[in-house]
């Protein structure tokens, strides 16, 4: 019998998952999982060895040769034949930042779950606001929010309200940060069916669809006033293209402890 696959650690979930050639489209995709980019990254981008990759990945280096060369096909495969990129899905666990080899430098992931300890509490019977933010404004793509602004709400009135950031984290592992803030309901411009599909599971409500200040969007929601979108989708995806359908790092649940082969 098999031995399971083992789950491959990667540092962190993409920023952009979605490429597409400037001309006229194919109509043809091409998926690449997250161990599959992590491979990318770390042997052109950040110039590692495989066998450094190996170490970092918590993988053989003849898996990882095996999930590089795999890669590499896809992305020539989507740059020469005009194939739109995703990047979704995969066999996968995100770092936890303890690794002293992790990303060759002290890892984003660890530096935000120090900082959010620093996130100031709520109490019992308050709720929760989170809207995506910059400069004041809703920060229009969900993903890649820098800040959010949490409001915590008594009696449908503002009592406290603080800036946080987002330690470079995107898309789905936004949804996990926002519950780990205790957050209730979040408010943003765009975003897309995978990151959908998280705050869904994390139980945080959503009003997307939103512009504006950020401020006037809380207080609004709070009268029964918000304009907002039960159906928005983010511009950065195409329409026929809901990221959930490729099933968004989902495969990494039940990675943490997972063990066997490679």
């Amino acid at each position: 019998m098999a031995r399971p696959t083992r789950c491959r650690r990667i540092c962190t979930e993409p920023a952009y998952d979605c490429f597409q050639p400037d001309g006229v489209l194919t109509g043809e995709e091409i998926v690449m999982a997250l161990d599959e980019y992590e491979t990318i990254r770390l042997i052109d981008l950040e110039k590692r060895t495989h066998e450094q990759c190996a170490k970092q990945m918590g993988i053989s280096r003849t898996t990882v040769t095996e999930i590089y060369e795999t890669a590499r096909q896809k992305l020539a495969d989507s740059v020469v034949n005009g194939k739109r990129l995703y990047i979704s899905g995969g066999h996968y666990r995100l770092c936890d930042g303890a690794a002293s080899f992790c990303c060759n430098k002290t890892c984003n992931r660890a530096e935000a779950s120090v900082r959010k300890i620093r996130i100031q509490g709520k109490e019992e019977n308050q709720m929760r606001i989170a809207v995506t933010y910059e400069n004041g404004m809703v920060f229009q793509h969900f993903g890649h929010t820098k800040q959010f602004k949490l409001y915590d709400v008594e009696d449908k009135k503002i009592v406290k309200s603080q800036i946080i950031d987002t330690f470079g984290q995107g898309h789905g592992a936004l949804a996990e940060f926002l519950k780990q803030a205790g957050v209730d309901l979040l408010i943003c411009g765009g975003i897309g069916g995978g990151a959908k599909t998280a705050l869904s599971n994390a139980e945080i409500q959503l009003c997307g669809g939103v512009t504006g200040d950020t401020d006037e969007a809380v207080t609004a929601y709070l009268a029964g006033e918000l304009n907002y979108d039960v159906n928005v989708h983010c511009s950065h995806h195409e329409q026929e293209h809901n990221c959930g359908e490729h099933h968004c790092g989902e495969d990494k649940h039940g990675c943490a402890g997972s063990k066997g082969s490679n």
